[in-house]
């Protein structure tokens, strides 16, 4: 156990007996304005020396974290920081993260968060979009954020974020020789309080904003989907500039008035034991970490562990994940930066092999939520297993795309919010996702899903990864590639991955070009970049083309 984390005493996991309902969860606290820092002071009043966030050595209370948001919130307002700003936040995963979207939120302004990864380039681009009035950046992101601001407009200021956020505030106040005492706030419901910029794998990100009630109702989604309790410890593994650690671990905190640990970055080394010395009782992942948890040495897992549920795992993951990790709740969902926590499979209830869930739904019932439609090309409605397009009407939908009304109106159509997603829909309302719109591969007249292949081919026992790519075909059309990343130690050569996809899969979708590599590109969120993939003009020369070596 390391210092300064107090130990938790093992949870049962028979939790339908002793477990609070997610509405129980909401109704131990007053109730409050769907602000952030209404939603805090509610959860704070009761008990506020009890733990809120863990980071490294130092443990947090709701009262000390609190009374931190609100120096930070002055010395914000003290450098001209006011209501409909936008700030923007690049650094790794910290405390200090956490208590900036808070303080921004109690005055009105906006968090704007930024891979700690970019480049000048890319980091440029979102500071130049947002118009962002300062940087808050982590020591190894300030000499990129600061070239990348070289030229803006405005010029913005800039605050380290590596310093415990508490003591920077006190010492900015000190240096500008004034204690500002923060004003009663103005700040509704519907302000906006984050811009979450999309990964931009094609052409330039857009900016989703979200209000600070989208926040706080989405935080109340996820205690629904997990079953979180007040006495939950979240693990927060997943950087907090993507939509899944903000709305659903930092948000579920919230509204569970619960703890949660803060992981500067996923480091599958040190998983286990991080789960162990923290605590941890939940935690959400990515397809990408499950995989690489899955294919870790044992050596590295730890007993002791008190993690009772996952949100993330895929159905190739529940066997491993249940009987070898002895995790007993196994979630899976669906969600998007727009659209954060659409479909879940219930944590009580009708589970599905393989399936994204039905409608997820609040923890109150009387409160409508998410509506779903699968549509052809011409947005109409298809029947139960036939594949279209998902379109989605949800409370936690985004306010639009900062600065593009263009791109905002082409996201929905008379209110719905079209994904981009095939899916397809069955006769328990059960959604099963096939692939992005943009992944089909058109080949002999017939559309073909890439998700389906990676997913076959990265099933061989050889294969760590695999991403399948649309190549030009000779006689116009697609061909199909497959680029494939083999475990340690592992052999395979062209014939055998094609050998395989022929057992698994129909004739016209087996691979024309196999091409090894030593390892894929990625989203800052862990999963395979197709497009730089694709923008590789050189992958059919390096390929081999199987129907020449048959």
């Amino acid at each position: 156990m390391r210092a300064g984390l107090e130990p938790r005493r093992p949870r049962l996991h028979r939790f339908a007996h002793i477990m609070k309902k997610p509405l129980e969860v909401l109704h131990l606290y007053p109730s409050h304005d769907y602000t952030l820092h209404g939603a805090f002071a509610s959860r704070a009043e009761g008990a506020p020396e009890r733990p809120y966030m863990l980071f490294q050595q130092r443990v947090w209370s709701w009262r000390e974290a609190g009374d931190a948001i609100g120096r930070i919130a002055a010395m914000l307002l003290a450098r001209g920081i006011g209501r409909g700003d936008r700030v923007a936040v690049m650094g790794r995963n910290s405390d200090g993260h956490v208590l900036m979207l808070f303080a921004l939120a109690r005055i009105g302004a906006i968090d704007v968060p930024v891979n700690p990864e970019f480049g000048v380039p890319e980091a440029r681009y979102v500071f130049e979009h947002a118009e962002v009035s300062a940087v808050v950046a982590s020591s190894d992101s300030l000499a990129v954020a600061r070239e990348a601001c070289e030229g803006l407009k405005t010029a913005p200021w800039f605050l380290t974020l590596d310093v415990p956020a508490a003591d920077v505030a006190s010492l900015l106040e000190a240096a500008a020789g004034m204690t500002p005492a923060l004003p009663a706030p103005d700040v509704t419901a519907d302000d906006t309080c984050l811009i979450v910029y999309t990964s931009g794998t094609t052409g330039f990100p857009k900016g989703a904003m979200h209000s600070q009630r989208s926040f706080v109702s989405g935080g109340e989604a996820f205690v629904q989907r997990v079953y979180l309790q007040d006495d939950d410890r979240v693990m927060v593994v997943l950087p907090l500039f993507h939509i899944n650690a903000t709305f659903y671990s930092t948000a579920g905190t919230l509204a569970a008035g619960c703890s949660m640990a803060i992981m500067p970055r996923f480091s599958a080394s040190t998983f286990w034991q991080s789960a162990a010395d923290y605590g941890a009782t939940e935690v959400n992942i990515i397809e990408a970490i499950g995989t690489m948890l899955m294919n870790r040495s044992r050596d590295e897992y730890r007993p002791a562990h008190k993690l009772r549920a996952v949100y993330g795992v895929r159905h190739q993951m529940e066997a491993t994940f249940r009987d070898e990790f002895h995790i007993p709740h196994l979630i899976g969902g669906y969600g998007m930066t727009e659209i954060p926590g659409v479909t879940c499979n219930p944590i009580e209830g009708l589970r599905k092999a393989g399936s994204m869930g039905p409608v997820g739904r609040h923890p109150d019932p009387a409160r409508p939520w998410a509506q779903c439609r699968v549509v052809d090309d011409d947005g109409h409605d298809v029947a139960a297993d036939v594949e279209g397009e998902l379109w989605v009407k949800t409370p936690i939908v985004m306010q639009g795309y900062f600065r593009d009304e263009e791109q905002t109106r082409e996201a929905f159509v008379d209110g719905w919010f079209r994904t981009g997603d095939i899916v397809r829909r069955d006769e328990d309302d059960y959604y099963y996702f096939v692939c992005r719109k943009k992944d089909i591969i058109r080949r002999r007249g017939e559309n073909i899903a890439g998700a389906e292949l990676d997913r076959v081919i990265g099933d061989h026992p050889a294969v760590h990864e695999a991403a399948a790519v649309a190549v030009p075909a000779e006689l116009g059309e697609d061909d199909i590639l497959a680029a494939v990343v083999l475990k340690p130690g592992a052999v395979a050569d062209a014939q055998e991955i094609a050998r395989w996809c022929r057992e698994h899969l129909a004739p016209q979708k087996v691979p024309r070009y196999v091409l090894f590599v030593d390892a894929l590109p990625h989203t800052p969120t862990h999963k395979v970049a197709k497009m730089v993939l694709k923008a590789d003009k050189t992958l059919r020369q390096r390929a081999v083309d199987l129907e020449k070596t048959a």
